[in-house]
């Protein structure tokens, strides 16, 4: 498994960008300051516009247990709470992902 990591405080363009330019099978993204029901939207409909509609979406970071269900709603995949061990995201992707034929 390869790992790209653009860094942080991407703007939704630049995290679409690279999800494009990469070819990217998932996307994770981390939050730590509350704005992930106003970004995470942004950023799936981005990756839809641009034909990148299948890619798995993580999120993680400091994430209200309430407001989980909506952001598996808008079609995330996953939420990652703090102190999840990265040995379980990667476990998570290889048991989940459906791999395109490239």
């Amino acid at each position: 498994m390869e790992v790209i990591f653009t860094g942080i405080r991407q703007t939704v363009g630049e995290v679409v960008n690279a999800a494009v330019q990469e070819d990217v099978d998932v996307v994770g993204m981390s939050f730590l300051s509350g704005d992930h029901l106003v970004l995470v939207p942004k950023v799936l409909k981005g990756l839809k516009e641009a034909g990148r509609g299948d890619v798995m979406v993580l999120v993680g970071g400091v994430i209200l247990k309430g407001h989980i269900p909506q952001l598996l709603g808008m079609g995330v995949h996953k939420v990652f709470l703090p102190g999840i061990p990265p040995a379980e995201i990667a476990r998570y992707i290889k048991e989940n992902m459906v791999f395109r034929s490239r």
